[in-house]
């Protein structure tokens, strides 16, 4: 299949920020291409070769790039840096140094995805002394032979930087529509995709298998489920209501959240992004082989740091000690770690996700030997609102952040924020005594002592119904000033010229984002806002929800994924039940 019919895609997504039509484009790529290469198809749209939970990265940084820009089209390095200058793009500065070259390619045949993806996967792996030298050469190779649209596309993926704006769910609309000619079965699509977090993969089996291969599609050890999420309410009496009358009422650790998959001694460790991170946590993964009885095994818990002398559970700020690559052994050793798990979704060959929750706890407890660094969450089953208030104290004063309630004949609703599981974290009252987390989607420059750096972020939260994320705030408080200075830096890679497209802002920011970044904010209480968009009419018409005198809290999570933000269903809630406190 040639790159170009790939690339010519990619320019109408690119062209359009309507939905509809980026999965009219993609459904119409789809169709064309053969069933064994629509695994890499998907890859390359996403701007990757491989799922994320693989780890293998592209590693192109811009000074890279640039070297192979300039290699491959003869011209001075300074050159190409002085059009990045200008066009802020080095795809745009490949497509025009390509549409320019005098010299004609001689004998080059086209550029198939096969070869894209081969040569992707050559720069991928290249290792040692001298691979830098050898990704340049192999990433030069390919823009010698690329038309200048397709050298836009290949340094756009090497560099991470596709700027396309397609949501997962977009691509399985897609994928169902091409395929079974039915939006609705997307849901069949999605549940496989859930169990997996391989589109490339989903998309290869419904290729060859049809619908019916999808249905079939089985949980395998390796490949990370996506997380099921909580609702938040602000009080148990609320939530007991929602779950029935009785629930399972579960400790909430402020820790890091981990799958962990097991097959014999092989052990596995994604984090709530279900990124790779088992190398992170090597005392973790020896307790997971000692102590969980059963050759395979996916199961969820919370990682948590303790103090060395005195087991007490640590803030989750504490974890960030172990986000390292160099001197993991010796940082295992300074800031150890206890895992408390509280859900088992596959054991030995059977799928557990469609089981009551009940029954997975009791299979858990079947399989772990517990001691002071591996055991389960504190849990608590009841009908009683004030047994579940005493516990909730409990674990407040123990150094969790509350309780997650849990329905006791619920499943598990993978990729899903459900009732089925509710936060009862710290009461709501008049004031916004919760933090929630928000992504970063623009910025505002600064002055006098901020110049140079961004004065405030435009944060957003995830409209899950509509897949958007909503603004919702202008942070400037609360940033020290090794946060200032680290800013532009930090969000250089996600800088884009325009407003995403997933994005819905009235405010126009000095500069604009890719939603990836998520922070910890926290002001003085919600409030009705003419300009930002979040909730916008759901409270009153003309309005949406706002922080008043929103300020960071010092706290990046890195953790989670944009999409694991609050949400605006829960800014409702909470606005919802200020109200009522007042009242």
């Amino acid at each position: 299949m040639r790159y170009s019919e790939l690339v010519e895609v990619c320019e109408e997504i690119e062209a359009t920020t309507k939905r509809l039509e980026m999965t009219d484009s993609l459904v119409k790529l789809f169709k064309k291409t053969p069933a064994e290469l629509i695994d890499k198809v998907i890859y390359l749209i996403q701007g990757k070769i491989y799922p994320d939970f693989v780890g293998i990265k592209l590693g192109i940084a811009e000074k890279l790039a640039i070297k192979a820009i300039s290699q491959a089209y003869g011209v001075d390095k300074n050159e190409v840096l002085r059009d990045f200058k200008r066009l802020g793009d080095l795809g745009t500065v490949a497509k025009e140094l390509a549409a320019k070259r005098t010299q004609a390619v001689l004998a080059s045949a086209p550029l198939t995805v096969e070869r894209v993806h081969e040569t992707l996967d050559e720069i991928a792996r290249a290792s040692g002394a001298r691979s830098q030298e050898a990704k340049i050469g192999l990433l030069a190779g390919l823009l010698a032979d690329a038309t200048p649209k397709e050298a836009k596309f290949i340094v756009r993926t090497v560099t991470g930087k596709m700027r396309l704006g397609i949501a997962d769910m977009t691509i399985l609309d897609a994928l169902a529509i091409a395929y079974t000619g039915e939006k609705e079965n997307r849901k069949h699509i999605e549940r496989a995709y859930n169990t997996s977090s391989d589109l490339g993969d989903v998309a290869k089996t419904l290729a060859t298998s049809g619908l019916e291969g999808i249905k079939n599609y089985k949980i395998r050890v390796g490949r990370p489920i996506r997380m099921m999420l909580a609702q938040r309410l602000a009080s148990a009496d609320e939530i007991l209501n929602k779950l029935g009358g009785e629930a399972a009422c579960e400790w909430k650790y402020d820790g890091e959240r981990i799958q962990i998959h097991k097959k014999g001694k092989e052990v596995i460790l994604f984090s709530r992004r279900l990124e790779n991170i088992t190398e992170q946590y090597p005392d973790v993964c020896a307790t997971v082989r000692e102590h969980v009885q059963c050759n395979e095994a996916i199961i969820e818990g919370e990682c948590v740091a303790v103090h060395p002398d005195t087991g007490e559970l640590l803030p989750f700020q504490e974890l960030m000690h172990r986000r390292r690559k160099y001197g993991v052994e010796d940082a295992a050793k300074k800031f150890p770690v206890s895992l408390f798990l509280f859900d088992v979704l596959y054991i030995d060959g059977e799928d557990l996700t469609q089981q009551e929750y009940i029954v997975r706890r009791k299979k858990l407890e079947e399989i772990v030997r517990c001691d002071e660094r591996i055991r389960l969450t504190e849990m608590l089953r009841t009908s009683d609102l004030s047994e579940v208030e005493r516990f909730f104290e409990h674990a407040i004063e123990a150094g969790c952040e509350g309780l997650i309630l849990k329905a006791l004949n619920g499943v598990y609703q993978a990729g899903a924020r459900g009732w089925l599981w509710i936060k009862l974290k710290r009461s709501y009252q008049s004031k916004m005594v919760e933090p929630i987390d928000v992504v970063v989607v623009g910025a505002f420059h600064g002055r006098g002592r901020r110049s140079g750096s961004y004065g405030a972020l435009l944060a957003a939260v995830y409209d899950k119904e509509n897949d958007v994320f909503t603004t919702i705030s202008k942070v400037g408080s609360g940033f020290k000033d090794e946060d200032l200075e680290n800013l532009p830096k930090m969000l250089s890679p996600y800088e884009i010229e325009h407003v995403h497209p997933r994005v819905k802002s009235e405010i126009e920011a000095d500069v604009w984002f890719t939603p990836s970044v998520v922070m910890e904010i926290i002001g003085d209480e919600l409030t009705l806002s003419p300009v930002h968009t979040t909730a916008f009419g759901k409270i009153r018409e003309g309005a949406g929800i706002a922080v008043r005198f929103p300020r960071f809290t010092g706290r990046w999570r890195f953790d989670k994924s944009p999409e694991d933000a609050t949400t605006v269903e829960e800014i409702v809630e909470m606005y919802k039940s200020q109200l009522k406190k007042v009242e």
